[in-house]
């Protein structure tokens, strides 16, 4: 990927949000299969994913459950990744490779330094303290400590924040769900288009 950024759009559950973040430029897309306003079934998911090109990464979000169920539902929507978004210890990482999936380990920041590959992870996504809620944590905070590889800021952001926590932060990709949203659950597309570009000028000038 070089020095360009990643960018994760999430929570996706229509053809018209899917298409517009490929065409905007998004990295990955995921899907939700954990309890979530924006949870969508296999059958969606596959039917979503199926319009994603081979370079732009599909991903399936989980949260406390089990091995089985999580194979299961990637294997049935067809996915390239799994993001396991609870208290999953190394051992869904060690059963989970054999699939091929790229796995990604989302963990809310709580002070203490992480490293990315701890449990077995290829990427490392840092969320709030409270996933989800759409309110942004303190990454600007001069104690943070950047965790060490590629990793994925999350939590809060928006296209009008976005450039401000790329540059503190210098993150390897970043992660947005109700940011990019016109109600709670219900995507913008405007709001798609414009957190990547923002994201993509913070990339531009960070690395200037």
């Amino acid at each position: 990927m070089g020095s360009s950024l990643f960018i994760k759009i999430c929570g996706l559950s229509t053809a018209r949000d899917v298409d517009t973040a490929v065409v905007a430029g998004a990295d990955a897309v995921g899907f939700v299969f954990a309890e979530s306003p924006r949870r969508v079934d296999a059958a969606t998911a596959r039917r979503l994913a199926e319009r994603v090109p081979g370079n732009v990464l599909t991903v399936g979000v989980f949260r406390g459950q089990s091995v089985a169920e999580v194979r299961e539902l990637s294997r049935a929507a067809g996915l390239r990744s799994v993001q396991l978004h609870g208290d999953e210890g190394p051992e869904y990482y060690e059963a989970l490779r054999p699939e091929g999936w790229t796995l990604i380990r989302a963990t809310s920041f709580r002070g203490a330094a992480l490293r990315c590959g701890e449990l077995g992870e290829d990427h490392l996504l840092l969320d709030a303290p409270a996933p989800g809620a759409g309110r942004p944590w303190d990454w600007g905070d001069e104690a943070f400590v950047a965790p060490e590889g590629s990793w994925l800021l999350a939590g809060g952001l928006t296209p009008g924040n976005v450039r401000a926590a790329v540059r503190a932060t210098g993150c390897w990709g970043v992660d947005v769900s109700s940011g990019v949203e016109a109600s709670r659950g219900v995507k913008d597309p405007v709001l798609i288009e414009e957190f990547i570009t923002a994201a993509r000028s913070a990339a531009v000038r960070s690395g200037e």
